[in-house]
C-alpha cells in the first residue's frame, strides 16, 4: 500500500464511506491543506462557498433537518470557528446531526498563543456531543470515523479540530481502529405501558393529539390512530406540512402562533397525547390534563408537561401496535365540534388573505405564493413575524418546511434555501423572510448566484424588527430600538446578478410572483407590507391588559394612537 497525505485519506473516507457530497464553508490558512485535497475530488464532493461562516453552519443544520442525513461545514480557526457556533447550536437545540471541520494552527505552535489561534475545544464544548483536537496525523481518520458516528448517533454535532500541517503528513493507514458503520438502537415501550396507555385512550371522551416533528415520517399511522379515536390533531411549529393544512383533522398549529380552535381543544381535552413533541410552552397547555407521550428518547418524556404514561419508542411502531390493539370509538361529537370551529377559522383566513389592501399586509403574500408555489417545494422560514404570517396562514399540502425551531434564530431562512436547493435541485427551494432576519445573512444571495441555485427569496419589508415590537407592545412597553430604517432588497438582488422584484401595491403582488417563479435565476421579491401585530390565536386577559398600558403610554408620548386589527382581537379575546 502506497502511503497517500492524511487530507487525501480524509477525503476518500467522507465520499466513499459515508456519502458525503457536498461541504458549506469557507477557506483560510489554518485549514488550507486540507482543502487542497478535497480539491482533488472536487467532483465527487462539492465545497459550496458561503460568504460567512455561520451560513455554512446553518445550512448544514438545514440540509440534515431536511434529509436526516449529516450536514457538513467547514472554517479555519479563531475567526471562522467563532463565525460556526450559532448555526452549530441551531443542529443541537433541533437535533440536527452535523460534523464541523474546523482548521487551527500547526500542531506545533499550538498554546503558544500564534496568531489566530483560540481554545478551540472550550470553545465548542457546549455544543458538541463529540469535541476533539487532533493529536496526530495517524489518528485524524478514525477520529473522522468516530466523529461522524457520535453525529448520527446523538443527533448532534461533531467538531474535529485540525492543525492544518496534519493533513499534509502522508501514511498507510492500514491498521483501523474505527469503521463507518453505526449502528441504530430500535427502542419499543413496554407492554405494562402501552397497555396502560389502551386503557386510558378507551376512558377518554375528548382525547386531543398534538403532534410533532417526531410525527413526520408516521404520517399515514398518525391519521388512522386520530381516525380510530376520533381526536383532532394539532401540530408544532416544527410539524407543519405533517399533515396537510386543509386535512379534516388538522387544527393547525398551537401556541402563539396557532389557531383559536387548536387552543379551545387543548384546553377542553380529557386526555393529552403528545406525539414526537416535547411542547414547552405551559401557558398554552391544560393544567390537570392526563397526558400519554411518545418519544424515541425516553429523556424528553415528562421533560415540559407532568404526563402519566410514557411511551418510549419510534412514533410509526408505537402507533401501529395502538392501532392494532384500540377499538374505534363511537362518540364523534368532540371531533365534530372542532371541525366546525376549524371550517369557520379557515374561512376567516382567507378573507384576510383575500382582502386587497394598500399598504400590503402578511397574509396577503402568503396567498399569493400559494398561487405559485409546487406542492413539493421546500419551505424555509425566517424567525419573527414572519413565522406568524406563514404557519397560520400559508397553506401547505406536501411541501416541506423547515425553521430554526428550539433556538429560534433570525437569519436562518436563506441558508436554509440554499440547503434545500441542494438537498433537492429539481424541486423548488424558497425562504420567507422579514427585511431583519433576511439582512442579517443577505450577503450569501450571491453564493445562490454563483452556483446557480434557481431558490426565490420572499422578503416581508416593513423596515424594523416586528417581532420585537410587538412583544415590548404586549409587555407594555414603548417602542425602542426597533426601527431599522428602508433598504431596496429588489435592487440588491440585481446587483448580486439575480433577479429583483420590488412590490409597493397589491396589484403588482401577483405578477411579480409569478415572473420570480417562472425564472430559473435566484430572485428576490421585496415586499413593502403593512406594520401589522401578529395577533396569537386566543388572546389573555393578561396581554391585553399590558397591551393597554402600551397603547397609553404611546397616547402620553406622542398625542396619537395607532390601534390593531380591533375587530380580531376582540374576537380572538371574548372567545
Amino acid at each position: 500500500m502506497f502511503a497517500k497525505r492524511t487530507g487525501e485519506i480524509v477525503t476518500n473516507l467522507l465520499i466513499d464511506d459515508w456519502g458525503i457530497d457536498h461541504i458549506y464553508g469557507m477557506p483560510g490558512d489554518s485549514i488550507n491543506e486540507l482543502m487542497d485535497d478535497l480539491r482533488s475530488r472536487q467532483e465527487d464532493l462539492k465545497f459550496i462557498q458561503v460568504r460567512h461562516e455561520e451560513v455554512g453552519a446553518l445550512a448544514a443544520s438545514s440540509y440534515a433537518k431536511l434529509t436526516g442525513n449529516i450536514g457538513v461545514c467547514l472554517s479555519i480557526g479563531g475567526p471562522g470557528a467563532a463565525h460556526l457556533v450559532n448555526g452549530l447550536y441551531d443542529a443541537k437545540a433541533d437535533r440536527a446531526p452535523v460534523l464541523a471541520l474546523v482548521g487551527q494552527v500547526p500542531s506545533d505552535e499550538v498554546g503558544t498563543g500564534a496568531f489566530q489561534e483560540e481554545n478551540l475545544e472550550r470553545m465548542f464544548d457546549g455544543v458538541a456531543v463529540f469535541n476533539k483536537r487532533v493529536q496526530s496525523a495517524e489518528q485524524l481518520p478514525d477520529l473522522v470515523n468516530q466523529a461522524l458516528r457520535e453525529a448520527y448517533v446523538n443527533n448532534g454535532v461533531s467538531v474535529l479540530v485540525i492543525p492544518d500541517d496534519l493533513s499534509a503528513v502522508k501514511q498507510k493507514y492500514e491498521e483501523k481502529l474505527t469503521s463507518p458503520v453505526h449502528a441504530k438502537t430500535e427502542v419499543f415501550p413496554s407492554e405494562k405501558s402501552l397497555m396502560e396507555a389502551k386503557e386510558a385512550i378507551a376512558q377518554s371522551k375528548k382525547p386531543v393529539i398534538l403532534a410533532g416533528k417526531g410525527a413526520a415520517h408516521a404520517q399515514d399511522e398518525l391519521v388512522k390512530f386520530a381516525e380510530t379515536i376520533h381526536s383532532p390533531v394539532i401540530l408544532s411549529l416544527l410539524a407543519k406540512g405533517v399533515l396537510p393544512d386543509n386535512h379534516p383533522l388538522c387544527m393547525g398549529q398551537h401556541g402563539q402562533i396557532g389557531t383559536q380552535p387548536a387552543y379551545n381543544a387543548i384546553m377542553e381535552a380529557d386526555l393529552l397525547l403528545l406525539i414526537g413533541t416535547s411542547f414547552p410552552y405551559r401557558d398554552f397547555l391544560p393544567k390537570n390534563t392526563k397526558a400519554i407521550q411518545i418519544d424515541v428518547d425516553p429523556s424528553k418524556i415528562g421533560k415540559h408537561y407532568p404526563v402519566q404514561i410514557g411511551l418510549a419508542g419510534r412514533t410509526a411502531d408505537t402507533l401501529h401496535w395502538l392501532n392494532d390493539h384500540i377499538e374505534t370509538k363511537d362518540n364523534q361529537d368532540h371531533l365534530e365540534k372542532y371541525q366546525k370551529q376549524m371550517e369557520k377559522w379557515r374561512i376567516s383566513m382567507q378573507m384576510q388573505k383575500r382582502e386587497h389592501t394598500d399598504p400590503i399586509n402578511g397574509p396577503q403574500v402568503m396567498y399569493e405564493l400559494e398561487k405559485v408555489m409546487p406542492e413539493d417545494a421546500i419551505i424555509s422560514s425566517d424567525v419573527g413575524n414572519v413565522t406568524v404570517w406563514v404557519a397560520r396562514y400559508l397553506s401547505m399540502v406536501r411541501q416541506k418546511m423547515i425553521i430554526s425551531g428550539w433556538l429560534a434564530t433570525m437569519g436562518c431562512g436563506l441558508p436554509g434555501a440554499i440547503a434545500g436547493q441542494m438537498a433537492y435541485p429539481d424541486r423548488q427551494s424558497i425562504a420567507i423572510c422579514g427585511d431583519g432576519g433576511f439582512a442579517m445573512n443577505m450577503q450569501d444571495f450571491i453564493t445562490a448566484v454563483k452556483y446557480k441555485l434557481p431558490l426565490k427569496v420572499i422578503v416581508l419589508n416593513n423596515s424594523k424588527i416586528g417581532m420585537i415590537q410587538y412583544e415590548q407592545e404586549a409587555m407594555g412597553h414603548l417602542h425602542y430600538a426597533t426601527e431599522l430604517g428602508d433598504m431596496d432588497f429588489a435592487k440588491f438582488a440585481e446587483s448580486c446578478g439575480g433577479e429583483g422584484y420590488r412590490v409597493d401595491k397589491r396589484e403588482d403582488l401577483e405578477p411579480a410572483m409569478q415572473k420570480a417563479f417562472l425564472s430559473d435565476k435566484p430572485a428576490i421579491i421585496d415586499v413593502t407590507i403593512e406594520d401589522q401585530a401578529p395577533l396569537p390565536g386566543n388572546i389573555g386577559y393578561e396581554q391585553a391588559v399590558h397591551y393597554t398600558e402600551y397603547l397609553i403610554k404611546e397616547f402620553f408620548e406622542s398625542g396619537k394612537i395607532e390601534l390593531p386589527p380591533l375587530k380580531t382581537g376582540a374576537k380572538r379575546l371574548l372567545n
